[in-house]
């Protein structure tokens, strides 16, 4: 047996029931390559109040391997704690739905075995493995510690498919591993044209799962990533391997794929592949806080790659892919493996690998599992609130109810010269931080005996000064960020980033087991209380603030300023604000002040609309013009038209052009007229098409009935009288115009344009809102020339 320690990276973990007790299989990556762990006899665990010890007792007897003891572990009502430990999960599992039945709630029973093994080791995902074989094909029964700086380089594939619109399998690409294949259904021709891949054919869908299945085994990436790869590519290949009784055998070992229902949403699908992670590339951009107005691989790869897919027209793509697929092979390859091949790009130059990586390491998920804030929270809390001799509450022990949310002030409109955004850093976890927000101290401090233990917070809550775990996890998570903005480890710090900003969110959440009013509360009114004190002592220093949001504040210098004049000013203001944050908390409560205001932006020419219709100021919605060092100008939106993606290109264009010529101090009039013109000529007709998502099934929508769902019904309708496959039935994006006769969808040429509708639905609330600062309107500047409408 070789002894040595060596690092790994966690891959996949599992877990099942023996009779022997419950095994944990870990698939890890290492130097050397994957490595199968396989941990046996583990012991399961749930706690409960000791005063149900009798009644659980009576349930176990004659369960063999099973247990109860007594622990210095308490719940959040004080409590004394039995642990139930069983030889089998499972029993865990049956336990607590007998004891449900007569009233009696398990505490931590919903926790799975590797999940309890892991936190309680406070292992993420990159361990140190001691012990077992190193050459073994399983290393059995070995010790894992966590470790924090091992990244091991992954091997990747690509996998796309092709199908019919009835989804019928025709090809198979794969792009990874030092590989370009496609394996294509049809008989080879006698003359192959010349390829910069391999193209395999295949004489039936059964033999290309077969040759997929062996592709597999002989390159074993560590990854599978590919375009809604779950949802659609794999659930089509499993499809076919169950048509064609072919296991598809995608995982290590020879594994067959697992699939599991979302409960809620029957139409999504979960799978695995053991030691295999499957990265979706749309789950991975959104996880990694990417935003497009359409996430379809053609639009992302153009936006990112300035690149797409070599069939560029989505009405006709089906109808192409079928035309290549009977008259061209080599051709519709080509598609398929370019699709491959955009993805795997799009995964290097936003580094979506090494985020997911950097993002286990951090939470405690399997790389490929995202969202899960709940999840990771519970990974990071738990072990140490045992440590504070507590277990968790159940979902559910406290009800659902509201609490305020984060702070907004009334916005002043108008057009402003020199605003200043001043924001603070991290403004809830600096507060979870500074006054000691945190679930056990919530507890420990309402049953506080000394008064210098105690931490009062907003609407009578009371934390302790000296027990709790929350603001403890948060500066771990805090100095790994600035280590990782040191390092220049982007990926690292946008995990750590989200993770910490998660962690208010969570405490919030009716399905997470510390979900109290009260936590958010003393978070967010916290909030409140900082962002009117800020605004005050501003205020103080003799300028005007016009705007706050949550953690923001926007300053009004009342004149213009130089750049090097605002940083002078924002420089003050910040260092006012957190020297005075400083003493006011040491001398008030003792606290250290974790709060830290810092300077965001200076807007030369900043712009907030009111609401449409109104006199008041709106929210989260303005427009600013920053100066680079280099004098490169740039508008910035938040919230306006430019941004949203239900306004048209026709309005996006005139707002930016309209703002930017106000910001200068440029003739507009002219402008505005000679825009309208052309909208009226047809010069501007291709600015004019919408596109807009259909949430659900087309037959889904029936008493409402709007525009983009009208244009989705009269283009499938035009595509089955033209044969070719209806797009929209399932949901989707929708391309459309408005015709004298209402919605017009852009598959259906020659729809005679509704130009009153551009004018007043779309120029006019623009020019009006822009306008409005300056006593001019739309309506007056058209009128010089007549009524243009």
């Amino acid at each position: 047996m070789n002894q040595n320690t060596r690092p790994a990276f966690i891959l996949t973990r599992h877990w099942r029931d023996t009779a022997d007790g419950t095994e944990i299989e870990f698939w890890v990556a290492t130097d050397d390559g994957p490595r199968n762990i396989l941990l046996r006899s583990q012991t399961s665990v749930a706690f409960a109040a000791a005063e149900h010890r009798e009644q659980i007792e009576s349930l176990l007897a004659g369960v063999p391997g099973a247990n109860v003891q007594p622990l210095a572990l308490k719940t959040f009502r004080q409590e004394p704690v039995i642990g139930i430990y069983c030889k089998q999960y499972r029993q865990i599992s049956r336990l607590e739905t007998a004891l449900m039945q007569r009233g009696i709630r398990l505490h931590e029973a919903d926790i799975r075995p590797h999940e309890r093994f892991m936190m309680e080791r406070f292992i993420t995902a990159s361990v140190q493995i001691e012990g077992g074989d190193e050459n073994a094909a399983t290393i059995l029964d070995c010790k894992l510690k966590p470790v924090s700086n091992y990244r091991p380089a992954l091997s990747m594939v690509s996998i796309d498919i092709e199908t019919s619109a009835h989804e019928d399998l025709y090809s198979i690409a794969v792009e990874g591993c030092g590989d370009r294949r496609v394996f294509m259904l049809g008989a080879a021709p006698e003359e192959q044209p010349g390829c910069d891949f391999v193209l395999e054919y295949c004489e039936s869908q059964k033999q290309m799962l077969e040759r997929l299945n062996d592709w597999f085994r002989t390159y074993d990436p560590d990854v599978i990533i590919g375009w809604s790869v779950v949802q659609f590519d794999l659930r089509v290949l499993q499809a076919h391997a169950e048509k064609w009784k072919v296991p598809l055998i995608l995982g290590r070992a020879g594994k067959a794929m697992e699939w599991r229902r979302h409960s809620a949403k029957k139409s999504h699908y979960f799978a695995s592949a053991a030691g295999r992670l499957i990265i979706d590339g749309i789950e991975g951009l959104r996880a990694a806080m990417w935003s497009f107005p359409s996430f379809s691989l053609e639009n992302v790869a153009q936006t990112m790659l300035g690149e797409g897919k070599s069939i560029d027209n989505p009405y006709d793509r089906m109808a192409e892919i079928e035309r290549r697929f009977h008259e061209d092979k080599p051709a519709l390859a080509r598609y398929n493996l370019k699709d491959c091949e955009l993805v795997t790009r799009i995964f290097a130059k936003a580094g979506l690998l090494e985020f997911a990586m950097e993002r286990a390491n951090a939470t405690g998920l399997q790389a490929d599992h995202f969202g899960g804030s709940i999840a990771s929270f519970s990974h990071l809390y738990l072990p140490r609130m045992h440590r504070e001799g507590y277990v968790a509450p159940n979902v559910g022990e406290i009800p659902g109810t509201s609490y305020p949310g984060g702070f907004v002030m009334e916005s002043q409109p108008g057009l402003y010269d020199s605003v200043l955004v001043l924001d603070y850093k991290s403004l809830y976890p600096s507060i979870i931080r500074t006054f000691l927000i945190d679930p056990i101290g919530l507890v420990e401090g309402s049953i506080a005996q000394d008064p210098a233990d105690a931490v009062p917070g907003p609407n009578g809550t009371v934390f302790s000064r000296t027990r709790h775990c929350l603001p403890e996890i948060v500066r771990q998570i805090w100095q790994g960020r600035d280590a990782a903005k040191r390092d220049k480890n982007e990926s690292l710090s946008q995990a750590l980033k989200l993770l910490m900003n998660a962690l208010a969110g969570v405490l919030g959440a009716s399905e997470c087991r510390f979900f109290n009013p009260d936590l958010v509360s003393a978070i967010t009114l916290n909030g409140h209380r900082i962002m009117k004190q800020t605004r005050i002592l501003v205020e103080e220093a003799g300028y005007d603030v016009i705007y706050g949001d949550t953690d923001s504040i926007f300053v009004w210098l009342k004149r213009s300023h130089s750049e090097a004049e605002a940083h002078e000013v924002a420089d003050e203001l910040v260092g006012k604000v957190n020297q005075w944050w400083k003493e006011h908390l040491k001398a008030t409560s003792g606290l250290e002040c974790w709060l830290e205001l810092e300077f965001d932006t200076h807007y030369q020419k900043f712009f907030m609309p009111t609401i449409r219709g109104e006199e008041y100021g709106s929210k989260k919605r303005y427009a600013g013009l920053v100066v680079s060092p280099d004098g490169a100008e740039e508008i910035i939106y938040r919230g306006l038209e430019t941004v949203r993606s239900d306004w048209t290109p026709l309005a996006q264009q005139f707002q930016q052009a309209l703002l930017m010529r106000v910001f200068k101090g440029e003739p507009y009039r002219e402008f505005v007229l000679d825009y309208v013109g052309k909208t009226l000529s047809g010069e501007f007709d291709e600015l004019m098409v919408y596109r807009k998502r259909l949430r659900r099934q087309l037959d889904g929508y029936q008493s409402n009935v709007p525009p983009h769902v009208r244009a989705a019904r009269l283009a499938d309708e035009y595509n089955e009288k033209h044969d070719r496959p209806k797009q929209y039935q399932n949901g989707g994006w929708i391309n459309y115009v408005i015709s004298i006769n209402g919605p017009a969808p852009t598959e259906i040429a020659g729809a005679k344009i509704d130009y009153q509708h551009y004018l007043s639905k779309q120029l006019q609330p623009i020019a009006d809102a822009i306008l409005a600062p300056l006593h001019d309107s739309f309506a007056g500047i058209t009128n010089v020339q007549g009524s243009l409408f």
